[in-house]
């Protein structure tokens, strides 16, 4: 019986390492989305491989945002929050913090003038209202790319409370169409445990409210989770062309490979530096 789990779990950990392999050699293919073609027209790229898009993690602070503006990552992903005191604001800072030395609107003013992608991470839905608007008046409809990300379903092992979906998606609903809508499950992972998947009921729920949404939609999952959800992964992407699985995963070096895996065999890969 022992035998025969291992070889179950072994084939399920194959399966999503295939997938994986498999989106990373059709990275090349002519099918491209809007973040890799932005970099490609600045020259930003040498091949028109997302591979080589490279990022800068919870920029959250002023020191980290400068040295992220001076340095090579071309896509900036930051945390979003409402600063807890007066003046209460969008600030840059992810729980259990509640201040920060730079508000959204700075981070804002201060990539204006860069060809920096952005990727704003929302840990709480009091903070998206204004922070749209933020994003509007600064920004405008700028080529960049914009990701909005935020959990908004729970997910395997989740404890946080996600955000919750309809008032997330309303108030992103005045961003520009092509500005992606990172939508995922909390979750949580516990090394050597007998840890869950993203069951059937989860990602039909995610489907059913993305359903009517005009906007490129990607789905950050854990690697670790991968190999017991393949089938509810592959049947999520099956459901529209606008949807893409970001597959995140640390390693020892704590890189994060990103791999998003597009329906209709568009697949990208993004690695987080």
């Amino acid at each position: 019986m022992k035998r025969k789990v291992i070889l179950i779990c072994g084939v399920l950990f194959l399966l999503a390492g295939c997938l994986t392999l498999y989106a990373l050699w059709r990275s090349k293919e002519e099918m491209s989305d809007r973040t890799l073609d932005y970099f490609w027209s600045l020259g930003l790229i040498k091949r028109e491989d997302a591979a080589d898009i490279t990022w800068a993690h919870a920029v959250n602070s002023r020191s980290k945002l400068t040295e992220a503006l001076k340095d090579s990552p071309l896509m900036l992903e930051a945390d979003v929050l409402m600063r807890a005191l007066e003046p209460k604001e969008p600030i840059m800072a992810h729980p259990p913090q509640t201040d920060s030395d730079i508000t959204l609107e700075v981070w804002l003013q201060e990539l204006k003038t860069n060809h920096k992608g952005i990727k704003l991470d929302f840990k709480s839905l009091e903070a998206v209202a204004p922070s749209v608007q933020l994003l509007e008046q600064i920004l405008g409809h700028s080529s960049r790319p914009v990701w909005v990300n935020a959990d908004i379903l729970p997910g395997p092992g989740g404890v946080a409370s996600p955000l919750d979906p309809q008032r997330f998606l309303s108030a992103v609903g005045t961003l520009p169409e092509d500005t992606v809508l990172s939508l995922g499950w909390t979750t949580g992972w516990t090394p050597g445990a007998d840890n869950p998947g993203y069951s059937w009921e989860m990602v039909r729920e995610m489907e059913q409210i993305c359903r009517g949404v005009n906007n490129p939609v990607t789905f950050p999952v854990r690697a670790a989770l991968m190999g017991q959800s393949v089938p509810q992964l592959l049947w999520l992407l099956q459901q529209s062309h606008r949807y893409s699985v970001t597959i995140e995963s640390e390693g020892r070096h704590f890189h994060s490979v990103i791999v998003k895996c597009y329906a209709k065999d568009i697949l990208r890969a993004y690695i987080l530096n």
